[in-house]
């Protein structure tokens, strides 16, 4: 192994320093913040929604997409995206790589995002709503790769709340 440049940092020390600046939620909490108006956000890849299966009105955002069509001044944001006070919820496979998002959000401004705690492993696995990825149950931002499941992102101007209109999450109380 070669000796660390100088100023390099070990994936560990970012993933500490980005989670240091959120204030992160557990599954339960994200749910409950998604049933009231928050907007959750699936950052994971075609292949894993397709094997474990989806967020039903969670809106896929890969991460490779995730500060473009999130930046309030961007030309290529979702067109429901407006103002820098959206409630964003990122979730990824296990919390890892949604923490690092998270952050990179603040960097935008976006101050009230952050990560769901274990990820979809551990949402599911508190037996919150999941679906198959067939059905369709998710919302696909421009660029996803939609795999077999999923609808385009209407383009719309959207809700206040910063939500997809029309977006409803199944499994929330009325």
């Amino acid at each position: 192994m070669t000796s660390r440049p100088a100023g390099a940092r070990s994936i560990d020390e970012i993933l500490a320093a980005a989670r240091a600046r959120l204030i992160r939620v557990t599954p339960g909490d994200a749910f409950a913040e998604f049933c009231a108006g928050a907007t959750l956000i699936d950052i994971r890849p075609a292949g894993q929604r397709a094997a474990d299966g989806e967020i039903p009105g969670s809106v896929i955002v890969e991460r490779n997409h995730l500060e473009w069509r999130f930046d309030p001044a961007s030309d290529a944001r979702l067109p429901w995206v407006h103002g820098y006070d959206m409630r964003l919820l990122v979730i990824c496979n296990e919390g890892y790589t949604s923490s690092l998002a998270a952050a990179a959000l603040h960097d935008l401004g976006l101050r009230r995002s952050t990560d769901v705690i274990g990820g979809y492993q551990a949402w599911a696995g508190a037996g919150l709503p999941t679906a198959r990825a067939e059905e369709c149950s998710a919302v696909l931002a421009p660029g996803a790769q939609g795999g077999m499941g999923g609808r385009v992102v209407p383009h719309a101007r959207g809700s206040p709340g910063g939500r997809p209109p029309g977006l409803t999450q199944r499994g929330c109380a009325s």
